[in-house]
């Protein structure tokens, strides 16, 4: 088979085939460690026929062609591009600290120019970023004092502090850059990316020489946007 197969997902994170970045297979069922995956116009007036066998490896075993109708790469495109991109948010262990613009920006490269905008699946994205936390946290106070969430590639525990109103995320070297560079700080309070059960994620930043760039130096979620809570923030991050 000549054709560009590549690995996708629906929108309810099911296996999904794109076949040439214009026709798209959903899992059908498994069986006898085979794959079939049916074209997801089936169900409509088209009623496409065709499918797609694939082994355990995912090589094909059987690719019956029988299109009836155009192939939509607009479509592929977009499930292509939001499947990388949840990709590289999985592989973080803070889905919060990511830009999930900058990871748009270097598919839409590789893409080329039958490439969603980023307006037309942001509010997707940052849905699924939402539920990367624990799924089993609805309120401020359930959110745990020890987990694998809060320990880094490097072994490092940066969830330095917590209370009912405010955990506060800080690595060792962020801690240094925010100590060596606390006379001007940028901070911002964002509602958009919050957690259900929390008021707002707030972010500082501090501009480092020897990096010649903004970087940021914390990452805190707020249950409310008292003053006594800021006035808390600040001081858990200068001690």
């Amino acid at each position: 088979m000549d054709d560009k197969l590549e690995i996708s997902e629906t929108n309810k994170e099911k296996n999904q085939i794109i076949v040439n970045r214009k026709y798209k297979f959903n899992l059908w069922y498994i069986r006898n460690n085979t794959k079939v995956f049916k074209c997801t116009e089936y169900k409509t007036v088209k009623k496409c026929k065709s499918y797609l066998i694939l082994n355990d490896n995912n090589k094909v075993i059987k690719y019956e062609n029988k299109h009836t109708h155009p192939g939509k790469e607009y479509d592929a495109s977009v499930s292509i591009v939001k499947h990388k991109m949840k990709n590289e948010i999985r592989k973080t262990s803070i889905p919060f600290d990511i830009n999930p613009k900058h990871i748009y920006n270097e598919i839409s490269e590789e893409i080329g120019l039958i490439c969603p905008d980023y307006s037309s699946i942001k509010s997707q994205i940052s849905r699924y970023i939402k539920k990367q936390l624990p799924p089993d946290i609805s309120k401020f106070n359930e959110i745990p004092d020890e987990s694998e969430y809060y320990i880094n590639e490097r072994d490092e525990n940066f969830m330095i502090f917590k209370n009912s109103n405010i955990i506060i995320f800080q690595s060792p070297f962020q801690t240094e850059l925010f100590i060596k560079y606390n006379e001007n700080i940028f901070a911002d309070g964002t509602f958009y990316i919050a957690p259900i059960f929390s008021y707002q994620v707030f972010i500082t930043r501090v501009y480092a020489p020897e990096i010649n760039s903004f970087y940021t130096t914390s990452l805190s979620i707020l249950n409310n946007k008292e003053q006594a809570t800021y006035e808390l923030l600040f001081e858990e991050l200068k001690k």
